[in-house]
């Protein structure tokens, strides 16, 4: 692929722009452009490196272009990405092109609504066991794929084992990419805001699979019916690897204390360190697809007992005065409060609030047993709160004033636990600020 004199937009900027930049000019572009709605503190560092660093205006997509790299936070449905894809102007994410740019390398890819991280995580864990300095992780996890490339040499390099999370934003903007495997862990209702339905929504999870060929393995969730019928809709074209936490008639299940994968044990239940089925799908999600990339029931046990979880999913922070503190930032929805609350069984004092996203409080008020109290902070806490548990809800400005209430009306044995149900954009920048913002407070009490 060529890209000197050819005329590049970065439509959007953040980490993966700032990567997609950095791998463009290492590849010799040398007429890119930046545009993004906010001003940029890297702004003076680009345009030191010849880059165009341009306010986002309407007439700047009435222009031509050989390549835009879109950031995922850009919504699909944007009118101004419209303007581009109706000119047959191609628009990819960084995802896209550090794949079409790298050398061949092994790709294990996750996606779905609840549990990418965990379980992108652990594919690494256990990639790393078999494959040591051979196993990578990036995409929407932290670090962005152009990164991985940049770093370790991929343009030159190959045969890398890599664990990549994906959203649905950078799957709705990919056209080569294909995973050796691949998983959607399940299908929740979630980023209608910016997809413009949950039918789109759910659509574009099932692009992971669409350029995978006969020898590839994609692992199906059985418990999920909602991915079922969007397989249907959208028909698998690979191996199918088939997992379940309540049937035994599929190729991973849980028997007599065990997890069991292709018909071997795989890893002990009792030694699991991480609690809550949702961790166990996790795991064997993970360890499914990883089998199939070579590594071995031991290295997969090995790497489990250790596992210590994810930040910012239902974290352990703090026990004072006999009240423990969760850290569950990364519950952005509902379904994922869900499977937080599923972990305690009484005394949850719940934090919740942040960017109102409009989701249904319905089904989250039929797992409300373990909860006590309920505390709304930020744009969209007082009406998630209400909605909740109407007049009995504590409604407060900010994360700061809700940590403090929650402590004022916690006794020994409590769970505080913070998962919000909803994004962090109202007050924060994202999940992980408004996560490490929480732990500041708790550390502080």
């Amino acid at each position: 692929m060529e890209f000197k004199g050819k005329k590049i937009l970065i439509m959007g900027f953040a980490k993966s722009g700032m990567a997609a930049v950095k791998l463009l000019r290492h590849l010799g572009a040398d007429h890119i452009i930046v545009t993004d709605r906010k001003d940029l503190a890297d702004k003076e560092l680009l345009e030191s490196w010849g880059v165009t660093v341009l306010k986002q205006a309407d007439e700047l997509f009435d222009e031509d272009y050989d390549l835009v790299i879109k950031n995922p936070g850009v919504p699909y449905v944007s009118p101004l990405v419209k303007k581009l894809t109706d000119r047959n102007i191609p628009v990819i994410t960084e995802v896209e092109l550090a794949y079409q740019v790298a050398k061949p390398q092994h790709y294990i890819a996750i996606t779905g609504t609840n549990g990418k991280t965990t379980t992108t995580t652990l594919v690494y864990e256990f990639l790393k066991e078999h494959y040591g300095d051979k196993a990578l992780v990036g995409g929407n996890i932290g670090t962005p794929l152009c990164d991985l490339v940049l770093d370790y040499n991929l343009l030159e390099e190959e045969g890398y084992y890599i664990s990549v999370e994906l959203s649905q934003a950078q799957l709705v903007d990919i056209d080569q990419f294909r995973p050796d495997a691949a998983a959607i862990m399940n299908l929740t209702p979630d980023h209608v805001d910016v997809m413009g339905s949950l039918e789109t929504y759910y659509w574009s999870k099932t692009l992971i699979y669409k350029n995978m060929k006969d020898s590839d393995v994609f692992v199906v969730n059985a418990d999920d019916p909602v991915l079922h019928e969007y397989m249907e809709k959208y028909p698998v074209h690979c191996c199918e690897k088939t997992i379940s936490l309540y049937r035994d008639d599929t190729d991973g299940y849980l028997k007599d204390g065990w997890m069991i994968i292709n018909g071997e044990k795989v890893v002990e239940l009792d030694k699991v360190p991480i609690p809550g089925m949702h961790n166990l799908q996790n795991i064997i999600v993970a360890a499914s697809a990883c089998m199939s990339a070579g590594v071995t029931a031991e290295e997969i046990r090995r790497a489990v007992y250790a596992f210590k979880g994810v930040e910012h999913r239902i974290e352990f922070t703090r026990e004072l005065d006999g009240v423990k503190y969760y850290n569950d930032s990364k519950g952005t929805n509902t379904d994922a409060t869900i499977t937080a609350l599923k972990a305690f069984d009484r005394g949850v004092i719940l934090l919740v609030g942040g960017y109102e996203k409009g989701l249904s409080m319905d089904e989250m008020k039929k797992h409300m047993g373990c909860v006590k109290q309920v505390i709304g902070y930020g744009l969209a806490g007082p009406r998630i709160a209400h909605d909740l548990v109407g007049d009995a809800a504590i409604i407060v400005d900010d994360l700061v004033q809700a940590v403090h209430a929650a402590k004022d009306a916690a006794v020994p044995g409590d769970i505080v636990l913070l998962s919000p149900t909803t994004s962090s954009f109202d007050q924060y920048s994202g999940y992980e600020e408004r996560g490490r913002h929480f732990k500041k407070i708790v550390n502080s009490l």
